[in-house]
């Protein structure tokens, strides 16, 4: 099960969930782009969003307006749906309408290999390769890797940093694509917040400071993240030719 936490409103961009994005509303353009892989539910606190989803024939729910974070919402979702405790949760962003299939396809896949394989991760999520340029943006979140492809840290910083200045390195850009268990997802969730994750601003540092493991999968991918207007601008430029 896909599923796609829809708040509606955004401090940075107010209501861009609904902006319109080629002909379709940025929620609805995302359901779409990953529809061929499983099932799809939005997970809102809106009724504009429901009704908006039922107009496009997309599975909607409503949630609790009180969440902190989008994997509270989708847990709420899950356990409105029923879901069984080895059923696979891909969270999807509602702000990433250009993610491509085989990015979502890569973290199924992994999620799939650590339920068969009954390993001790909690989270699996993607990262790509960015430039020095494109890592100075605390929009563009990093992420520290260790030599098992775990990670140890994510940072809207830029990490690590290089004392000698290298011009040319590249950096572990995060694409904030989630893959869980319904088991693993209510652990997360049941996880006490950290003071990193209040700072950075990044719930996935919840699940480092209480010592759980992130399984992160490489990939390939020109998507990112619909964070501001300018964001926005990019976006159409490169994706709508």
């Amino acid at each position: 099960m896909i599923i796609i936490p829809a708040r509606l409103n955004s401090s940075r961009f107010q209501n861009k969930i609904l902006v319109d994005i080629l002909g379709l509303p940025m929620v609805i353009r995302t359901a779409k782009q990953v529809s061929s892989l499983d099932d799809v539910t939005i997970a809102t606190d809106s009724w504009d969003v429901i009704a908006l989803a039922k107009e496009h024939g997309i599975n909607a729910i409503m949630t609790s307006s009180e969440h902190q974070s989008g994997t509270d919402r989708i847990n709420e979702a899950a356990k409105k749906l029923n879901l069984k405790e080895d059923d696979i949760v891909i969270n999807v962003q509602a702000d990433e309408p250009f993610i491509e299939v085989d990015v979502i396809e890569a973290v199924i896949n992994r999620v799939k290999e650590v339920r068969n394989n009954k390993e001790d991760i909690m989270i699996v999520s993607c990262h790509k390769k960015i430039s020095s340029q494109l890592a100075d943006d605390p929009n563009h979140v990093k992420v520290l890797l260790n030599d098992k492809g775990n990670a140890t840290y994510f940072s809207r910083s830029k990490i690590p940093y290089h004392r000698d200045h290298y011009e040319n390195a590249t950096y572990n850009g995060h694409l904030g694509i989630y893959g869980f268990t319904v088991k693993s997802l209510d652990e997360f969730c049941k996880l006490p917040s950290a003071q990193t994750e209040s700072i950075e601003k990044l719930e996935q540092l919840r699940a480092i400071y209480h010592e759980k493991k992130i399984a992160m999968v490489e990939v390939q991918s020109k998507s990112f993240g619909i964070d501001t207007e300018e964001d926005l601008k990019n976006a159409l430029n490169i994706f709508a030719k």
